[in-house]
């Protein structure tokens, strides 16, 4: 159905029609998680550590849908960008709370951010934490699901003697690995991941993140949305209730989207915080290590929504369109999030020293550049094989199989060993694709895009 702007938003009748009960539905999951935060009340660490988690992911549910509705009325590079952004929009708050957290220690007991003699997780390590884990869940996970769920479902197309083609960036040929392919455009936010790689692998080095830091990442994100904001207006394809919401004339449309922002946004301010202290007393009531529940669970309860998204495209077959906006994520929390991470700590902190770095995160703030680096080389031709995503989650994987079978120093040496090949093999990727990354750089930040999208269709 045509709005007044003249776009159509795409959607199976069947699945618009169930759309009402899920955006019912993602409330109804919020519900208890916010009705505890306002009147008080707590039953067990674990118990509201998972109502507050199930809260935050039905935010993240609505932020999704309205992020997508809202590509009808912006242009398709910043309406990819938008979604990104606001999909991480709740990592972004469970990381604010634990940055908070850490300077008001720093603040009480100086660059330990812990009392003298104390054996607990420093608060300023756990900010660190989450954000690391979030940056390689999304490519350990995020970036390989597309391509294995688009494998699959080609396959088992094939196999039943139906058509196994996708959306112009699936191929699948018998005998032949399926490969998932990016367009020309995709160029933009890979380039500017990159640059934002290459000055990641700089932070390991330091001592603390610092307001410098703000300036370079922030700046290299403020680039990036600049020149995806110049890509031309083009019709979007949605499904569920973001085309519910998308097919309704410009007003109503307009204010279904941006109640569902603030509805969501309300639920996440609510539950954060609440979140994140439940999740850390959960670790210490059952004995599990608070950093491993606020790497690891943390981000897996605020990227949920996001994953499951990009599984669903992936398994329609609308592969590019999936690993694009999961591309523009990556570029998003690694510039934006790390960037004003010393902002919030600096605000809470009262001190421009910047966020303490330890060595243990400095280990795995180089595991994460490094992962971020061999997914851009793995990219670097605007394509990827079932082999590169098996390489990434199985790379992804290796550390918990090494963390379980090692104790000690050894622990820490897996972490500088897998950052190792993570260098070596995206090494050897860029120089057997030297002239793609060329390619690649020009045309991210210099070839207009009228000529990327004319050579896309």
């Amino acid at each position: 159905m045509p709005d007044s702007a003249g776009t159509t938003a795409h959607g199976p009748p069947r699945s618009r029609s169930r759309s009402p009960l899920l955006v019912a539905g993602a409330v109804a999951v919020a519900l208890p998680g916010v009705v505890m935060s306002v009147v008080g009340l707590s039953v067990s660490p674990p118990v509201d550590a998972l109502l507050y988690g199930l809260a935050i992911v039905g935010a993240a549910f609505l932020l999704s849908w309205a992020a997508e509705a809202a590509q009808v009325d912006i242009s398709a590079g910043l309406a990819i960008a938008l979604l990104a952004l606001v999909a991480v929009l709740p990592e972004y708050a469970v990381d604010f709370v634990f940055t908070i957290q850490g300077g008001n220690a720093y603040a009480l007991h100086g660059p330990t951010c812990l009392p003298p003699g104390s054996t607990e997780q420093s608060p300023c390590g756990l900010a660190l934490a989450n954000m690391t884990g979030a940056n390689r869940i999304l490519v350990g996970i995020g970036w390989a699901l597309v391509v294995l769920l688009a494998a699959i479902r080609l396959r088992r197309d094939s196999s039943r003697g139906r058509d196994a083609h996708g959306d112009g960036g699936t191929t699948h040929r018998p005998g032949h690995s399926t490969r998932v392919t990016l367009s020309r455009t995709d160029s933009v936010p890979l380039v500017f991941l990159l640059l934002a790689t290459l000055y990641s692998l700089t932070l390991p080095l330091r001592v603390s993140i610092t307001l410098v830091d703000t300036v370079v990442l922030v700046g290299i994100f403020v680039a990036y949305s600049i020149r995806v904001a110049r890509a031309p207006a083009e019709e979007p394809e949605l499904i569920g209730p973001s085309a519910w919401v998308g097919e309704k004339e410009a007003t109503p449309r307009r204010a279904w989207y941006i109640g569902l922002f603030v509805l969501a946004a309300a639920v996440i301010l609510l539950c954060a915080e609440h979140f994140a202290d439940s999740l850390v007393e959960t670790g210490t009531e059952l004995g599990i290590s608070q950093f491993f529940l606020v790497q690891w669970v943390a981000p897996f309860a605020s990227e949920a929504p996001e994953l499951l998204v990009a599984g669903l495209y992936a398994w329609r077959l609308k592969t590019t369109d999936a690993l694009a906006t999961l591309v523009s994520s990556k570029v998003n929390q690694w510039s934006l999030l790390v960037g004003t991470l010393p902002i919030v700590f600096a605000l809470a902190a009262g001190s421009l020293h910047g966020l303490p770095i330890d060595i243990e995160q400095r280990e795995e703030l180089l595991l994460t550049a490094t992962q971020s680096l061999f997914a851009v080389a793995l990219l670097v031709t605007l394509s990827i094989t079932v082999k590169g995503a098996l390489s990434l989650v199985g790379l992804f994987a290796l550390q918990f199989v090494l963390a379980a079978m090692l104790s000690g120093p050894a622990q820490d040496l897996e972490l500088l060993v897998i950052s190792a090949i993570y260098v070596v093999l995206a090494i050897a990727l860029f120089v057997r694709s030297r002239r793609s990354l060329v390619t690649l750089v020009r045309d991210g930040l210099r070839t207009p895009y009228a000529e990327l999208t004319r050579e896309s269709r």
